[in-house]
């Protein structure tokens, strides 16, 4: 059997070793009660989207059940939920379409948008026009000026208190907030973004600009630029941080509230525990050479040639806490440190300002945190996941799981 195939039959038959240890199994138990009867009270409600049946989008987009099956393992899994929950998170992601979403940009590159667009596994396009409520989007929808304003005005009234509001870009606040203003009327984004609040079931921050302020907020931040957590008070709030954010877990957090009804367990930068509970780091494919001390001393010297850690020469995976080294992007295939760059710590509070240099760390004008880099989820005082294996099983099953699309494989 090979590696791959090894950890796939591991990622499909773990149990225990995927969930938090420190709760035991009646909390599952009755948490699963509560989603079994969360799926069920959707189920008696109207869809606002499309009444496509998931199924069929699926076969049309040439996947087969059994590939929705295995997607649905490594979901469960990625939400760190035991192995029993499988059915009921296959079912969540029919139920997408009873969710409202309003999408709104403000300072930003619309990266998140292009790499929500193209996630794997259902494909997110698909997920978009067909399973999810997606009330309100500017850079994906026909209308514009006051026809797309008029759309907004209707989603919120409509929805009031229901739809889940993502939010992409920082917010600028110096002069009053006219550094970004928005629609016919010139509205600041600041006020739009207050008023929207105010109706939403929850807000979803998405990338980094939207959660710690981004590029947009890095030294000496002209126009004021802070995160949705810095202005909006009494909502909650998820944070989804990365530049761009991991379609994968902006899914995620979905899937999560359709599940349960609920926002996800979060750290305290408001980041879901599921995706940011653990660092790069711990399930970093060049972690062996980093406890080997097999370190990449210059570019492309023999090091960098056989995959050494990237620590000495700037990597930041031992302070990032993020799940990019399980899920990976581009539907699963790579991601930087995979490809020979070391991470740049994206999803961490002002990064730009902080960790976005290419130097070895000895030349940095920082230090790892307190105790090192073995001791810093202590001194952070998360939970940390650390099963390197579990990870490259996750990140095995949707490799497989893309691969089998792409190559055209009938899997039935």
């Amino acid at each position: 059997m090979t590696d791959r195939a090894e950890a796939v039959k591991r990622v499909f038959t773990a149990k225990n070793s995927r969930v938090d240890t420190n709760r035991g199994e009646r909390y599952y138990k009755e948490l699963y009660v509560r989603c079994k009867k969360r799926i069920e009270e959707l189920k008696s409600m109207e869809s606002f989207g499309s009444k496509a049946e998931l199924s069929e989008i699926l076969s049309d987009e040439g996947y087969s059940r059994r590939d929705f099956m295995k997607w649905t393992s490594a979901t469960t899994a990625m939400l760190m939920l035991p192995g029993f929950f499988e059915p009921l998170v296959a079912e969540a992601a029919e139920m997408m379409n009873r969710i409202p979403v309003i999408w709104v940009e403000y300072q930003d590159c619309a990266g998140n948008t292009e790499a929500f667009i193209r996630s794997d596994g259902p494909k997110i396009d698909d997920i978009i026009l067909d399973i999810i409520s997606l009330e309100f989007h500017e850079t994906l929808m026909a209308p514009a000026g006051f026809q797309a304003e008029r759309q907004l005005d209707d989603a919120r009234e409509t929805f009031k208190g229901k739809y889940l509001l993502f939010v992409e870009g920082a917010i600028p606040l110096a002069e009053n907030g006219i550094y970004g203003t928005t629609g016919p009327a010139g509205e600041t984004f600041i006020e739009q973004l207050t008023s929207l609040a105010a109706d939403a079931a929850a807000i979803v921050a998405v990338g980094t600009c939207a959660t710690f302020g981004g590029v947009p907020a890095a030294s000496p931040n002209p126009t004021g630029a802070k995160g949705v957590m810095d202005v909006i008070n009494g909502k909650p709030i998820i944070n989804i941080p990365a530049c761009p954010a991991n379609p994968a877990n902006m899914v995620g957090v979905i899937l999560h509230y359709v599940l349960t009804g609920q926002i996800p367990e979060l750290d305290s930068l408001l980041r879901p525990k599921f995706a940011f509970g653990y660092r790069i780091h711990d399930n970093c494919e060049r972690r062996a050479h980093f406890d080997a001390g097999e370190f990449v001393e210059e570019w492309g010297d023999e090091g960098a040639k056989n995959n050494f850690c990237l620590y000495k020469m700037g990597c930041k995976g031992p302070m990032t806490f993020n799940n990019c080294s399980i899920i990976r992007y581009n539907e699963s295939v790579s991601w930087p440190v995979g490809v020979g760059h070391g991470c740049i710590g994206c999803s961490e509070p002002d990064f730009w300002d902080k960790y976005a240099y290419e130097r070895p760390m000895a030349d940095a004008n920082i230090k790892a945190p307190a105790g090192g880099v073995e001791k810093s989820v202590d001194e952070f005082g998360l939970g940390i996941l650390t099963a390197t294996g579990i990870g490259i099983a996750i990140h095995a099953a949707a490799s497989l799981f893309a691969g089998k699309k792409s190559d055209g494989e009938d899997a039935s």
